[in-house]
Formats: structure tokens, sequence, C-alpha cells
């Protein structure tokens, strides 16, 4: 189908009286990198949340596709059944800042869980997909380990690993390297960037202003709930003309040497 893959229209998202995103338009076409930055408290993990609907739109429309998800009532309420949004979901594949790992599993069995509860394959065949996608991020060999005995670098490529079993259509990272030491950063960067190399549609939440440029196809500065500034890498990380961007990345630079 032609079209953006992914559109959004108008959305926003209240948290009781706190408007955090206020009327975004938004489209992602198949293959496309982008790279979300913005201060903390500006909306980039919500965001992606309302993308996949782990949290509920207060108003506008995701496109998904071609179909847009929702139902819209007689009243001219938006609703949303669930069988939908599990698709939604599992075409949507979400990385989190916490790794979200099942500590009573082993590493084989939480990239397996989704394909035999969701998908409902075959224990045989959900085991052949994980190894598959374990390699793919460096871990074959640690299929029978339990979460607790790996480094956080390695809970959170298992993480994508599990999040790649299910051949999600988008893949959202939400500040997928917060959570990790200085040192583990690389090898989760380094698995995002071959992922990248595959041409795959990604969307990531980022500090890793350096990643970003040379990973994005597209660059967006989420600022008070509005996307500030939109372009290449070289437009809003090297020359961007907002002042807010300006000042936002003058914050970020402030000690390089």
């Amino acid at each position: 189908m032609s079209g953006p893959l992914l559109e959004v229209t108008g959305l926003h998202k209240s948290f009781e009286k706190h408007h955090v995103l206020k009327g975004i338009d938004f489209s992602v076409e198949r293959g496309e990198r982008v790279a979300i930055i913005g201060g903390s408290g500006s909306g980039k993990s919500t965001f992606l949340r309302c993308l996949n609907f782990m949290e509920t739109l207060s108003k506008g429309t995701i496109t998904l596709d071609g179909q847009r998800i929702g139902t819209t009532g007689s009243n001219g309420t938006i609703t949303y059944p669930e069988r939908q949004l599990c698709d939604v979901r599992e075409r949507l594949g979400m990385v989190f800042q916490q790794f979200n790992l099942f500590p009573h599993m082993t590493v084989l069995q939480n990239v397996m869980e989704g394909l035999v509860t969701v998908k409902k394959l075959s224990k045989e065949r959900a085991r052949d997909i994980a190894i598959r996608e374990l390699a793919k991020v460096g871990l074959a060999e640690k299929h029978d380990a339990w979460p607790s005995r790996l480094s956080g670098g390695q809970q959170q490529r298992v993480a994508i690993a599990r999040a790649l079993s299910m051949e999600p259509e988008v893949l959202l990272f939400d500040e997928p390297t917060s959570s990790l030491d200085p040192e583990l950063v690389g090898e989760v960067l380094r698995v995002i960037r071959d992922l990248a190399d595959e041409g795959r549609t990604m969307l990531l939440v980022t500090h890793e202003l350096g990643f970003a440029y040379h990973f994005a196809t597209k660059v967006i500065f989420l600022a008070d709930g509005v996307f500030h500034e939109v372009g290449t890498p070289d437009e809003v990380l090297k020359n961007p003309k907002q002042a807010k961007t300006q000042e936002f990345l003058r914050r970020f630079g402030e000690f390089a040497f």
C-alpha cells in the first residue's frame, strides 16, 4: 500500500490537568529512522506509548498502513477494540528504558513467551525464532541464562531480541540506553545500528545525540508538547533554526572537549 506506514493526526494527550502532547501531526515512511530528542518531561516517552496504545489518546487519530485505529461511534467518540490494539502492539514493537524481563524465566523463555502466548506458535517453532533473534543480538550462547546473571547491556539486547521475534513493522525504542552504565551503552547502540542497516522502520527516543546524528534520517526536537523542530540530522543537530532547539543543544555541548 502506498502512503506513510504510520500517520498521526492531531494527537493530544492529557493526564488530568497536565496537557503533555498538544496537537501533533506526524508521519513515518517505510524504512525511515526517526530520532526524537528533547528535555526530560517533554513528552517523548508518552508519544511513543501513544503510538502503540499503551496510553489512550485524549484526542486525535493514528493510521497504520492505511488503516485508522479505532472505531467511531454515532456520537463521534472513538473506541479501541482490544483485539485491534493487540494487533497494533505486535506491529509496533516497543523496547523500554527498563528491560522488563521475567526474572523467573531464562533468556530463551523470555523471548519465546510472546510467540507462544500471543502468536500461538508451537514451542519448537518459537524456540527456533528465539534462537535466531538472540543470535542477531549476539546472545545465542546465553539462551539458558537467567536475566539476573546478565549485565544491563545484555538484558537490553535480550529485550530487543524479544521485540524482534514478533516481527514488528516498526520498532520503537524508548531511551534504551538510559538505564545502562556508560561502558555498556555501546553494545546496545551497535545492535540498533545493525538493525538500521537492515532497512527497518525505527523511532528512537534518545539523549545520545552523536548516535542520533549518524542513525537517523529524520530528527525531531520535542518541546512544550509539540514538535518544535523537524528536519534532517544536519538541519536539527548542526544547524537548528529555532531558539529553543539551539538552547537545548547548547546545554549538551557545554562540556564538550
